[in-house]
């Protein structure tokens, strides 16, 4: 697919996930600082959106059982959840923020 343009940087908040559409794959999108990170924003413990959850530097909290995740890599960190969830490269250009789902 490459990249698709899914919203404006200006969107993303740090410390409020915002939620993107690629096709049919929801993304979670995070803002630490000046980098944006994207990862699948279906917990892989629990069917919660993680955009819904609290963010925590470069983690975010499943707001359904409280798994933690790296949003980074898209790593489990924290129990219940142990499986990790897709990351997905992130660019932003002409103050749009692009997500590539096929990396």
């Amino acid at each position: 697919m490459a990249f698709v343009r899914v919203m404006d940087a200006q969107d993303v908040v740090e410390g409020r996930p915002a939620l993107a559409v690629v096709g049919d794959i929801e993304v979670a999108v995070f803002r630490v600082g000046d980098q944006l990170f994207a990862i699948d924003d279906l917990c892989s413990h629990a069917q919660a959106s993680l955009s819904e959850g609290t963010q925590y530097d470069y983690l975010v909290e499943c707001p359904r059982h409280g798994g933690r995740f790296d949003i980074r890599t898209g790593k489990a960190r924290h129990f219940p959840a142990v499986s990790p969830v897709q990351s997905f490269p992130v660019k932003v250009e002409d103050n749009g923020v692009f997500i590539d789902v096929d990396d």
